[in-house]
């Protein structure tokens, strides 16, 4: 398994120098550009209102995948994060389990190979989902849109890499496949009838309701 760092460690230097440039460039990064307002953000507050109590908490976490192509080899890895993630969130409390990130850093992806690092977020999407995960795709080109402006781009790195976390309640303008709602629902209507549950995937997608 890749080592996960500390912002503590990155700090200190304790990587291998050959990745501590592009581990240092992406904790900058974090502190400094989600932590702060964005005049495009479309709303008030931090551009992820979640780093700075994250990095408050000592709950980021950062490691380093070195392959050079967004293929099966760096598929398998992030299953394979997946899985330390989830092992690592089961001993946290609610609130901490929340602010838990995982940040794969890919400092030899070709950064203007946009399409590849997307084909891989996507081919990863249903299993995190399924297990009540979020996988995000960030690099130098990411064109997804924000989602109070459109003109926006919150998703661009200065470094290539994937990011795990818990699924929250807001993600849900994210998940517009039926199977990614019914997990969504399985999480935060958990309370309703299964029946509604399954009425309110039908509304959202128009897929087959369930029984």
């Amino acid at each position: 398994m890749n080592p996960l760092w500390t912002p503590a460690q990155i700090d200190e230097g304790v990587p291998a120098r050959d990745v501590l440039p592009a581990l240092r460039a992406i904790l900058r990064w974090s502190k400094g550009h989600l932590t702060a307002p964005h005049p495009a953000l479309g709303r008030s507050g931090p551009v992820c209102p979640y780093t700075a109590p994250a990095l408050r908490r000592d709950l980021l976490r950062f490691t380093v995948a070195t392959m050079t192509a967004t293929g099966q080899a760096l598929h398998r890895l992030m299953s394979r994060m997946r899985l330390a993630y989830a092992e690592h969130a089961s001993g946290l409390k609610d609130a901490e389990r929340e602010l838990l990130a995982y940040l794969i850093v890919l400092p030899r992806v070709d950064p203007l190979d946009a399409a590849g690092l997307n084909r891989v977020q996507e081919g990863l999407k249903d299993e995190f989902v399924a297990d009540g995960l979020m996988v995000g795709q960030f690099h130098p080109r990411c064109d997804e849109p924000g989602l109070w402006n459109h003109a926006y781009r919150p998703l661009r790195s200065p470094v290539p890499l994937l990011a795990i976390r818990q699924m929250r309640d807001v993600d849900l303008p994210f998940l517009t496949e039926s199977g990614h709602l019914r997990s969504y629902f399985e999480r935060f209507t958990a309370g309703l009838p299964v029946r509604v549950r399954g009425q309110l995937v039908h509304r959202l997608t128009g897929t087959e309701a369930t029984p």
